[in-house]
């Protein structure tokens, strides 16, 4: 057969093959895949080598094999089909979107062989078809009004959101000028909106003010931005407008109730931290005056030591206070008795109108002859039991200020006030109560310890000049009995020198190691039966008061001997670290539980596990604490149930 010059030989045909962007592959009459070019080998992630000899159907979704054989029905009858819309699997199972064109292929005799398919990947028009729908979705069921118009200002498209805020239908709305929705005093916006899209730019979350189909004016968010063609000109606009009307009469409230509430939450903080009670009624009568509004505002406590009824202790607030400068308490009669027996509040538009105005004293008369009172408040403070401790008095010269929210608010602190003035007082009950304890232990540890120092001294002298026998022996143990006791009236002493702050330290350059060599001898001595072990340097030099310190150790070695009376070994170590001086005392007794440990420095503390079987105020270990840390330095406990305690302390290093 004679070649045609016109027609392509077979290398322009190959390059064209490879060379095409769209995927190109052929298969014969059994589906079996013959040819299969570069771009089939992007799209669908098999090499020609892999793919060829197999099934036209490894790329078709099982959902679509009848769909692909009636294809090839039509293609083997001699049909060209074009721009087929479907879906085909790549190597990883992953549905592609794609467009297919399938011809027939025929011999030279014009007998059909094998179909060319050409597959173009439509993956991202599909994907602006289906963003395409879903924002048409979203505008369609949007509450706010989605408008789109043209540069002139003419409205093309107007959804259900639109039409619920403005009132106006699609089809009323549609080729009107925007203008319809603005106010005259509104149209200059229009214009700069217009001169900004003009220029490329967004106009973004305005608030202003838009009219309704009815003529209404409505608050409300307006963000306008550019429509522009696929050359980048802008051809129109695009606005979300939003109805915020009820929104900023929230704000306005909300932002009332904040202020209200930061003040509640300031005042409750106030007046709960603090004790002292004329602090406390001048902060709870600031805060409610200034959260009702009032002109003046008057506290009037109830000064419970005071028989008659009309003596009232009282704080003020307001721009009046100097009106009330000359003035006296006030009594209780038919217009405060509701007050201060504590029955109910009383609020009034118009107190001068009031049936109870002016009669017996008219207190009331006397404040209006200078602050014109005719919108009134009082409201009681009550205690949880019932108790009127007083009450809270406002007032102000226009009529009908007081509202039902501001009483409220009132008696909201007024129940806050009522838990702390009572505070206050426990505060100041036990603040005499301590007072007079730590009177009372001072004097009876001097009175006690005179006398008995004496006895222990005559009884010494006695010891000394009886001989061996009963009597002897019944004098030593009346000797060791006395010394506890001096011991008891000297920790009392302490503390009570502790509480007033009279706790004197005599600091000298003092060498820890031997002091703790002199303190060995003598526990020795008082405790033959135990053993002390003691580690420690040579040189501990430390700033401290040598009897105060051997006070501390005495203490310590005690209670190891004490609380671990199965026991007989102790160990005392003494070592530097971190230019610190650090001793310890363990013993292997039952050992401390965590909540005893917590509070083992407490004053009076005795640990539970102990309170039967031994004697002392649980003072030792109040006292060492403060000596320890009047030292600027700490003292704590470390133990385990069952494995001993360790009791330490750490001296700045001299």
């Amino acid at each position: 057969m004679i070649k045609s010059a016109h027609l392509p030989d077979l290398f322009t045909l190959q390059s064209i093959f490879e060379g095409i962007q769209d995927a190109i592959y052929c298969y014969d009459l059994e589906f079996r895949i013959t040819n299969w070019n570069p771009a089939a080998e992007r799209l669908f992630g098999y090499t020609a080598t892999e793919i060829s000899g197999q099934s036209i159907f490894l790329l078709i979704p099982d959902d679509n094999h009848a769909e692909k054989k009636k294809l090839m029905q039509e293609v083997l009858a001699d049909k060209q089909i074009s721009q087929f819309r479907t879906v085909m699997l790549n190597r990883l199972g992953k549905e592609i979107p794609v467009s297919l064109s399938f011809s027939p292929i025929k011999d030279q005799d014009g007998k059909i062989i094998g179909t060319l398919e050409i597959a173009h990947d439509i993956s991202f028009e599909y994907q602006a078809e289906e963003k395409q729908s879903r924002l048409a979705a979203i505008i369609e069921s949007s509450e706010d009004a989605i408008i789109s118009k043209t540069l002139d200002g003419i409205i093309t498209t107007w959804n259900k959101g639109a039409e619920h805020i403005f009132g106006y239908t699609e089809e009323e709305a549609i080729g009107q000028p925007i203008t319809i929705l603005l106010p005259a005093d509104r149209l200059s916006e229009e214009e700069a909106i217009i001169a900004s899209l003009r220029r490329g730019e967004r106009v973004g979350h305005i608030q202003t003010i838009r009219k309704t189909k009815d003529g209404s004016l409505l608050d409300i968010s307006l963000a306008v931005s550019p429509i522009k063609n696929r050359d980048g000109v802008v051809i129109g606009a695009s606005k979300v407008v939003r109805n915020i009307t009820s929104q900023k009469e929230s704000e306005k409230l909300i932002a009332k109730h904040m202020e209200r509430l930061e003040l509640l939450n300031v005042v409750g903080r106030s007046i709960n931290g603090s004790l002292d009670l004329q602090q406390i009624l001048q902060q709870v009568i600031d805060s409610t005056t200034k959260l009702t509004g009032a002109a003046f505002g008057a506290f009037f406590y109830n000064q419970a030591k005071q028989k008659s009824e009309s003596y009232w202790l009282y704080t003020l607030s307001g721009d009046s206070k100097g009106a009330f400068a000359d003035f006296p308490m006030p009594p209780n009669t038919t217009l405060f008795h509701p007050i201060f027996s504590g029955t109910k509040v009383v609020r009034s538009d118009d107190i001068t109108q009031d049936s109870c105005y002016g009669k017996d004293v008219p207190f009331l008369e006397k404040v209006s002859g200078n602050l014109a009172v005719v919108s009134y408040l009082a409201v009681p403070v009550k205690t949880k039991s019932g108790e009127v401790i007083g009450g809270l008095f406002f007032g102000h010269q226009d009529r009908a200020v007081f509202k039902e929210e501001h009483e409220d608010l009132v008696l909201t602190v007024a129940s806050q006030a009522a838990i702390a003035i009572e505070n206050s007082r426990l505060f100041k009950e036990v603040q005499d109560l301590s007072m007079k304890k730590d009177e009372f232990i001072a004097m009876a540890s001097h009175e006690l310890k005179t006398p008995m120092t004496s006895l222990f001294g005559f009884l010494q002298l006695a010891n000394r000049t009886i001989v061996e026998g009963v009597s002897k022996t019944l004098l030593e143990k009346s000797i060791k009995q006395l010394q506890k006791m001096i011991v008891l009236v000297t920790d009392l002493f302490d503390v009570s020198k502790i509480q007033s702050g009279k706790l004197q330290l005599n600091m000298e350059y003092l060498n820890l190691a031997l002091l703790v060599q002199e303190m060995k001898e003598s526990f020795l001595q008082a405790h033959p039966e135990h053993i002390l072990t003691i580690e420690m340097p040579e040189e501990s030099f430390v700033h401290a008061d040598r009897m105060r310190l051997e006070q501390v150790l005495t203490n310590l070695l005690n209670n190891a001997v004490k609380y671990s009376p199965l026991q007989k070994t102790i160990e005392l170590k003494v070592f530097h670290m971190d230019n610190a001086v650090h001793t310890s005392v363990k013993d292997f007794g039952p050992g401390i539980s965590e909540e005893n440990q917590r509070y083992i420095f407490g004053q009076f503390y005795q640990a539970k596990e102990h309170r039967d079987s031994s004697s002392g105020l649980g003072l030792g270990l109040f006292i060492s604490k403060d000596i320890i840390e009047r030292h600027g330095g700490e003292i704590w406990v470390e133990s385990r149930p069952g494995e001993g305690a360790t009791f330490n302390f750490s001296l700045p290093l001299a």
